[in-house]
């Protein structure tokens, strides 16, 4: 690892975080389990020298180096670990608290978890990492994940804190040629070469409660409400007649916000600049959440995302017709939160196409376990049986376009929770119109704020000049470094 990622990490250090990735499923817990046993420091802590990464010998070095007995994986929440334990071959058993899964040769995977709110998963991976050069071979990190609103931090390939997959052994034109082109953009650093992989990708649909859609519109098939939902006019037709009946057509403006975000144009921060731009979509969220809540389409009880009333807003008492998620959302979030019989829910298209996270997984840089670090990634992420396996074990909507679209035609993969439809029929679709709005190392901040700024405007809280200036403010606050926020003429 270069030396620079030292003081090039701190510097784009991003603090607080939302639970706006997937699974939404964020572990408090933090192990650290790390061995003390430093017999082959000297030999493991040159064993994955990628400073030229990319050429065939540093592929066969990676390949043939001496393995090191822990393998130090950082995660956010226990989503990660849960995947690989299911899939990764080599996994012979793992501890009751979770912390730690034993190899069939022997070596230890050591399950390192902190939440990402307030910017905890990121301080600690950001501290580790800075460590990665002296810290012994035992306590080196060997795979992280990133969210997609901040993976763009971890893949800069003037940071080199993640390896290329490449010089990890990994072709992505070949071993991850089934992947769905925007999973592998977002993966890639600013010169086009993959330093990530992820087992999912997360395309969004609109998921509705069959009894409202049968009292208001008299029927509840999917084909047919995805013609009042299927796009941003006919939907305040639809929302109109919602609450005409009684109902609210979402709880409240968060749940619209990522169709917006990720619509955007241009990235919060082009490469090299200190400008924030605040583009024009997020500003047509503003002023269309803003007409919709006046108009009654949103539950005045709810206010922003994962919060109590939010979570009852999902329940059987609710007055809430849908919700716009990706297949993680529907797993993690509306199963639990719904406390009616099953099969009160089905899905049908959104007013525009979306994808809603993702989270990534990386190689570090000064791994001593490049061959281990390759095998997990490639059965996480690209073994077509694994991915099935994920898709019918955890809901999720896995990163291979044939999979998907096998799921799509299989009656095994309908769900209980959706009434017996199968999800992936409007989900495979949607992954392949997504067109992901550039990313910046930002994103994670400038999203939460002005969500946050924002959302006190839409609350009658503070008029709209205030939200703008809270936001200037928020932002200098957050990011120092940045020098201008310029917004939409």
């Amino acid at each position: 690892m270069k030396k620079k990622v030292v003081s090039v990490l701190l510097l784009a250090a991003m603090a607080a975080s939302t639970l706006a990735g997937c699974g939404g499923n964020s572990s408090g817990s933090q192990t650290s389990n790390t061995s003390n046993n430093t017999s082959n420091a000297d030999s493991n802590s040159q064993a994955a020298d990628t400073s030229n990464a990319g050429s065939d010998s540093q592929s066969g070095d990676a390949a043939n180096a001496d393995e090191g007995q822990v393998i130090n994986i950082y995660s956010f929440n226990d989503e990660l670990r849960n995947r690989i334990t299911a899939v990764y071959p080599e996994i012979e058993s793992t501890s009751a608290d979770g912390t730690e899964s034993t190899l069939k040769d022997g070596s230890v995977i050591h399950w390192i978890i902190n939440p990402n709110q307030d910017g905890v998963y990121q301080d600690k991976l950001d501290e580790a990492l800075n460590n990665q050069l002296s810290a012994s071979a035992d306590d080196k990190v060997d795979i992280f994940a990133a969210e997609l609103d901040y993976i763009v931090k971890y893949t800069d390939a003037d940071i080199d804190a993640a390896m290329t997959l490449e010089s990890l052994g990994i072709n992505p034109d070949t071993d991850l040629a089934d992947q769905f082109g925007f999973t592998k953009t977002v993966a890639s650093d600013q010169n086009g070469v993959q330093r990530a992989s992820t087992w999912q990708a997360c395309p969004g649909v609109l998921v509705y409660r069959r009894d409202i859609a049968n009292e208001v519109f008299g029927t509840d098939d999917p084909e047919e409400i995805g013609k009042l939902t299927k796009d941003w006019a006919t939907m305040k037709n639809t929302a109109e007649q919602l609450k005409a009946g009684g109902y609210y057509t979402f709880s409240s403006y968060a749940d619209t916000f990522r169709l917006y975000n990720n619509s955007m144009e241009n990235a919060w921060v082009a490469p090299g600049e200190t400008v924030i731009k605040v583009d024009q979509k997020l500003m047509d969220w503003v002023t269309d959440s803003k007409e919709w809540k006046d108009a009654g389409y949103f539950d005045p009880a709810v206010k922003g995302q994962w919060n109590s009333d939010w979570f009852t807003a999902m329940g059987s008492s609710s007055k809430v017709f849908a919700f716009l998620f990706p297949a993680w959302g529907i797993d993690t979030q509306m199963v639990p939160n719904w406390d009616g019989e099953a099969g009160a829910w089905a899905v049908t298209n959104a007013p525009e196409s979306y994808n809603w996270g993702g989270t990534f997984v990386l190689a570090a840089e000064g791994t001593d376990n490049p061959q281990h670090v390759k095998d997990i990634i490639l059965a996480l992420t690209a073994d077509a049986d694994n991915l099935t396996k994920i898709s019918k074990e955890y809901a999720d909507f896995t990163n291979a376009k044939s999979v998907m679209e096998a799921a799509a035609e299989d009656d095994s993969f309908a769900s209980d929770f959706l009434g017996g439809q199968n999800p992936y029929t409007y989900f495979t679709p949607g992954a392949d119109t997504i067109k992901m709005a550039p990313l910046s190392a930002y994103d994670q901040g400038c999203v939460e704020l002005i969500q946050n700024t924002f959302g006190d405007y839409l609350q009658e809280q503070i008029d709209y000049d205030k939200a703008k200036a809270n936001f200037e403010t928020a932002i200098m606050e957050r990011y120092p470094e940045i020098t201008e926020i310029q917004w939409p003429e």
